[in-house]
């Protein structure tokens, strides 16, 4: 009970800091937001009932005020375009699955490849298989998303015609089309990741396997492989656990980028569209929800702990 209450007051911190930071940014953007969203009206009456609808002739403040009560509440405001209005929470209902399923795609890939060369590392530690494979996670690290994604989407959709160049297919209207629309930008988002989970969990296990329990395993006769996966692993993926979980944020930093560039139509094009289209309470809303799934994943992270090392659980009894 004591852990739920702490993650609730963070919660509650992380949305407040977050959406009045959006804000005060927002505000700081040159030019008024209803000359961009309605860029002719002679009699200004549209813009002016545009500025009463979202608030923006009141306190900064009290513009904040009022959007949280609203999102509390469960309204997420509107989008405004050229032909009218639609609710915030239709695109969102629509966007984020698209987003949750590329990070989980990406999250799926990239522990699938980081563990087991992790633990060749390891297991090969000091070798030149080692060397090399340090060296190439260096190289994954230093490419940004959008260089890979440049140069994927050059290699394999212009030059070979494997892939479209951009656009998104869902997996229930066509599952072939679906994982083509998606390799390029999970590619190029898992690089990064499998570069550090892989140097993360090499590093713990190259520590693990000097513990006096593996040398006692090993006394015993069991296997390398035995020792490797199943003494080795489990105490060395604690610091892969968190790493993982807070990796969701950059993975939402770069899907914002990837997504925009391949046109996805995910929270990440969603944000970028309501950046450049100046819709403010859109923008706040989707800042919002990611603000709290991040929180709220975190929180899952922390429950995992006990479940991989028990004496963190009786500690937090």
């Amino acid at each position: 009970m004591r852990l739920l209450a702490r993650r609730l007051v963070q919660l509650a911190a992380v949305f407040v800091a977050v959406t009045f930071f959006t804000v005060l940014l927002i505000s700081l953007v040159p030019g008024k937001p209803e000359v961009v969203v309605i860029p002719f009206d002679p009699q200004e009456t549209q813009r002016d009932r545009f500025r009463e609808e979202n608030n923006l002739d009141k306190p900064l403040v009290q513009q904040w005020a009022i959007w949280a009560k609203n999102f509390v509440q469960g309204d997420l405001g509107n989008y405004y375009t050229s032909t009218g209005t639609s609710p915030v929470k239709d695109r969102v209902a629509s966007a984020l699955p698209i987003s949750l399923l590329l990070v989980l795609y990406v999250q799926v890939l990239s522990l699938l490849v980081a563990i087991p060369l992790a633990v060749w590392a390891a297991y090969k530690s000091g070798s030149r298989l080692d060397k090399l494979l340090n060296a190439g996670a260096y190289g994954c690290i230093s490419m940004p998303a959008f260089a890979t994604v440049l140069i994927l989407t050059y290699y394999l959709g212009v030059q070979m015609g494997l892939v479209p160049t951009d656009g998104y297919v869902g997996p229930t209207s066509n599952i072939a089309e679906h994982f083509k629309s998606i390799i390029v930008p999970v590619i190029a988002l898992s690089l990064g990741q499998i570069a550090v989970y892989m140097r993360l969990l090499r590093s713990d296990l190259v520590a693990t396997l000097q513990e006096d329990f593996i040398l006692m395993a090993k006394s015993k006769g069991v296997s390398n492989s035995r020792v490797l996966w199943r003494h080795a692993l489990r105490p060395s993926s604690l610091t892969l656990l968190t790493v993982a979980g807070l990796s969701i944020g950059t993975l939402i930093g770069g899907s914002l980028v990837v997504e925009y560039m391949l046109r996805i139509p995910g929270m990440g094009f969603m944000i970028g569209e309501a950046v450049f289209a100046r819709q403010y309470v859109a923008l706040q809303s989707s800042v919002a929800i990611i603000a709290i799934g991040f929180v709220l994943l975190n929180f899952l992270v922390d429950y995992l702990y006990t479940v991989l090392d028990p004496r963190i659980r009786e500690h937090s009894k």
